[in-house]
């Protein structure tokens, strides 16, 4: 196995579950680490990492190396990234630490990631960088994006308390090289979370599988926010719904203006999301902890990017507006 040495950086909910599967399948085979903080770091050092899969009755436990600071890991195989697009940035130093010579990084990020314009041949936008995305190009600088591999993640996952972990779905994973390649670290990686029992599909087209959630994300998330509700009560509200879809639109027509194949309707997305059920989308679930809202990858390049591409996003603009001041004034009253 050419990975010996793994860290997810960032064990949040889907981080946290990775590193799971993954210390509990590779054994001795691997060494993995975690890097988190705060009273999850201190449960994950005291009693080890606990994941409730989604139909189990009682969570396992794995024992791994934890800390939060980077400098004491040695350099890495493997780096798989569990936090959000708007933490990166803060981090790109303390994941630039951990590589060597063929380190590959996964990121595991929803909405528009920082590397997407890299090796991308149908946009007319190659190269491209947004400082909003890459706060002082630190990201492009400290890991560089010839090392990253896109995921897009189809998995509801919550830190239930410092520590465990519960997952509400079987789940998969889409993996993508940003030139569209398969290549033989994909097929690596694809192996080695399968032997984890984690469900992966391998893309020659990653920013399709990007569209195609952020289709999603840049409506259930923010209007899950501002009205403090399950997905399951913003689907069984047809205002609501109706409001869904006209981000969706929005969203599709940007992505396909940039080169992507979103393939899936917006009919099609929002009778899926029929079958969600009584779950807290991840925005509601930072709102709630009182935690900065994931806003620019997921809202904010949607409306940046549609100015870019010339299309109109009137419904996520005024969406972007609202969940902004929702935002301040969360981060206000949790300070």
């Amino acid at each position: 196995m050419p990975f010996k040495t793994i860290c997810i950086f960032g064990a949040g909910a889907l981080g946290g579950a990775i590193a799971a599967k993954l210390a509990s399948s590779l054994g001795a085979e691997a060494a993995v680490s975690v890097v988190a903080r705060g009273a999850h770091l201190a449960a994950i050092r005291a009693n080890g990492l606990h994941l409730m899969e989604a139909g189990a009755e009682t969570p396992f436990r794995v024992s791994v190396r934890a800390t939060d600071d980077p400098a004491e890991l040695p350099p890495q195989d493997l780096i798989i990234t569990g936090l959000k697009g708007h933490q990166l940035s803060a981090a790109a130093q303390g994941i630039g630490a951990l590589l060597k010579d063929g380190t590959r990084v996964l990121m595991i990020l929803n909405g528009i990631p920082w590397w997407y314009f890299h090796r991308d041949q149908d946009s007319g936008h190659a190269e491209l960088q947004f400082e909003e995305l890459d706060e002082g190009g630190k990201l492009w600088q400290f890991i560089g994006p010839q090392r990253v591999i896109g995921c897009v993640a189809h998995q509801g996952a919550e830190v239930s308390k410092p520590g465990e972990i519960r997952l509400s779905n079987k789940g998969h994973f889409i993996l993508g090289e940003p030139s569209g390649e398969i290549t033989a670290d994909l097929r690596e990686i694809e192996e080695l979370l399968r032997r984890a029992d984690i469900e992966v599909k391998l893309s020659s087209r990653i920013r399709d599988d990007i569209w195609s959630k952020l289709m999603g994300n840049a409506s259930f998330n923010p209007i899950s926010a501002l009205t403090r509700s399950l997905m399951s009560e913003l689907m069984a509200d047809a205002a609501i719904t109706d409001q869904i879809g006209k981000v969706m639109k929005e969203v599709k027509a940007v992505g396909e203006a940039l080169g992507a194949n979103v393939g899936m309707s917006v009919e099609q997305r929002l009778e899926q999301a029929q079958q969600i059920g009584p779950v807290r989308t991840s925005m509601l679930q930072d709102l709630l902890a009182g935690k900065s809202l994931e806003l620019t990858p997921l809202v904010g390049m949607v409306v940046s990017l549609g100015r870019l591409a010339a299309v109109p996003t009137p419904v996520s603009e005024t969406i972007l507006a609202l969940v902004s001041q929702l935002d301040r004034e969360n981060c206000r009253a949790a300070k």
